[in-house]
């Protein structure tokens, strides 16, 4: 499934950023293969049918035993587990460690509503059965300080494994591309986005050319401190129903900056090692900036 939003008529589902019908060959819009194992706190978040587990969302690796996503990736009904260590989707290469999900242990935010994502709170926790194995292969994500803004222009990388079309098959290998930021007032200029689908908890990024359409929701934007380490400031959450090229719709992103607080509260007790740092989901149709959920 997938998730779009606002102009004029869009659909929006649990699961994947729309693709971009324009280039129906590409992944992520722009991007390219990721270099095996750069982006090691990235998952991916599997769904059991039929006996088989299969990609669904993007996520980050945020502590040993704790895995951030997107509130829309999740849904009551649906048995989930984790796979961390994972580029290639095509082979076994040894380094992916597959972990299980409690259902009981999935929180989503509880201002978070699947009528309303352009309301915010794109944001869920999932604490695994069992502690991540650290290395090079699998690491955590750093969040960024609370209350981080970025500036207008700011470079930062998507990663997942998008989808080639609607329903179609996934890349391989996992997929990046150069996002840089679009601040808010710009973002919220009436021929962009509007005030109306962007919050002051979210981050625009990318553009016409720069789209991150086809990469998973739920995954990381990662951006690189001045410092040169990496932070996770943004978890994929909607796109534009016109094409993931349309000019002045970049992707949105949940800032993760707004959310440490909640972060912290749902992971308290093992706060010490992130350091500073369940509702279903139904298909949704958009009229204009009205949000109708569809059973």
């Amino acid at each position: 499934t997938m998730l779009t939003l606002l102009v004029p008529l869009l659909l929006v589902a649990s699961g994947k950023l729309s693709p971009n019908p324009s280039k129906p060959q590409s992944r992520v819009v722009n991007g390219e293969d990721a270099v095996p194992y750069s982006w090691p706190w990235q998952i991916s978040l599997q769904y059991e049918r039929d006996g088989t587990f299969r990609h669904t969302c993007g996520g980050t690796l945020i502590a040993p035993g704790w895995v951030m996503t997107a509130a829309h990736c999740i849904s009551s009904t649906l048995t989930y587990e984790v796979v961390l260590g994972e580029y290639d989707m095509s082979t076994a290469e040894g380094s992916e460690q597959r972990i299980p999900v409690a259902s009981s242990d999935i929180f989503v935010h509880p201002k978070w509503r699947s009528s309303c994502v352009a309301c915010g709170n794109d944001i869920a926790l999932m604490k695994l059965r069992h502690n991540a194995v650290l290395n090079t292969q699998v690491q955590t994500g750093q969040l960024p300080p609370a209350g981080t803004i970025l500036p207008d222009g700011y470079p930062c990388y998507l990663s997942g494994w998008g989808r080639l079309s609607t329903g179609g098959p996934l890349p391989d290998r996992l997929q990046e591309a150069l996002m840089p930021v679009v601040d808010y007032e710009h973002c919220t200029q009436p021929d962009w986005w509007g005030s109306l689908a962007i919050r002051t908890t979210m981050i625009c990024a990318g553009g016409a050319e720069k789209a991150g359409c086809n990469g998973d929701s739920g995954g990381p934007l990662n951006c690189q401190a001045e410092d040169g380490h990496w932070e996770v400031h943004g978890i994929a959450s909607f796109v534009s129903g016109l094409g993931c090229d349309t000019p002045k719709k970049p992707t949105v992103f949940t800032r993760v900056s707004a959310f440490e607080d909640w972060i912290a509260e749902v992971g308290t007790g093992v706060l010490g090692q992130w350091g500073s740092g369940v509702m279903g989901c139904w298909d949704a149709v958009v009229f204009g900036d009205q949000v109708v959920g569809v059973p």
